[in-house]
């Protein structure tokens, strides 16, 4: 049995329980040791075989599930947040669906709340905005051109940019060229809910220039909207006025 497992943000204990489990009765782990904090491998058990995929291919990787399976043995493939963003997760599935290798799917907390938690934010405000757009900018790998960081700027909703940390100067040009105004709130996080984590708030104009003097150049999320700003209307939900299927309201009286 294969479980793709999601290590979390960064912190060891913000892996899920079910996450944990599976880490601790794993006879083999894959784990993504350029983006996994190590310490997660504390939850194996002695015998443990652990193979480090950061330096490895997509056959190696799958070589060692197949060798584990044919063995009785059971693998943990330990990815970094949730595995279904950037996780490169689709095209393992599929080969162990030909190979008939059974798996699960235990998902994990992204970086991507992490960093919010880290901000103390909430990306979706009422009045403010309430979509978030999960993107990042092209570089050695490409992205579809409808989806290029200026089309989606022109939306001026919430913007998550993964994999982008060391593309500031090209990232702040395609923001600025999609629309954003330069005081467009900003932020910057490295390492999220790391020992190591870092949180600089910035400017859409200022962005370069904020990553550039705070040494950011890589493993940080960029974060960019108006819900980085102080305002925002009230939620109705809590709204004494507002009438729910739970409470009445004020609106619903007389």
């Amino acid at each position: 049995m294969v479980y793709f497992v999601g290590a979390g943000s960064g912190a060891p204990d913000l892996i899920t329980v079910r996450g944990a489990k599976r880490l601790q009765e794993a006879d083999v782990i894959i784990y993504a040791g350029s983006l996994v904090n190590p310490d997660l491998l504390s939850y194996a058990k002695e015998g443990c075989v652990v193979h480090n995929s950061a330096e490895m291919t997509l056959e190696q990787v799958l070589q060692v599930m197949r060798e584990a399976e044919a063995a009785g043995l059971t693998t943990v493939r330990l990815h970094s947040g949730d595995p279904s963003l950037y996780g490169a997760i689709r095209e393992q599935m599929e080969a162990l669906d030909e190979a008939q290798i059974p798996y699960e799917n235990i998902p994990g907390v992204s970086s991507f709340c992490g960093a919010a938690a880290a901000l103390r934010a909430e990306y979706t405000l009422p009045g403010i905005s309430q979509s978030v757009i999960i993107t990042r900018m092209a570089g050695r790998t490409p992205v579809p051109q409808e989806e290029n960081i200026r089309s989606f700027a022109a939306h001026n909703c919430t913007m998550v940019i993964f994999l982008s940390a060391g593309m500031t100067a090209a990232l702040q040009e395609e923001l600025l060229g999609g629309g954003l105004a330069a005081d467009t709130p900003a932020a910057l996080v490295y390492k999220a809910t790391w020992p190591q984590e870092k949180t600089v708030r910035c400017t859409v104009g200022t962005l370069h220039q904020a990553a550039q003097k705070n040494g950011i150049k890589g493993t940080a999320l960029i974060l960019v909207g108006h819900f980085l700003g102080r305002n925002y209307d009230r939620s109705r939900l809590y709204d004494p006025a507002f009438t729910t299927g739970f409470r009445k309201g004020a609106d619903n009286e007389g």
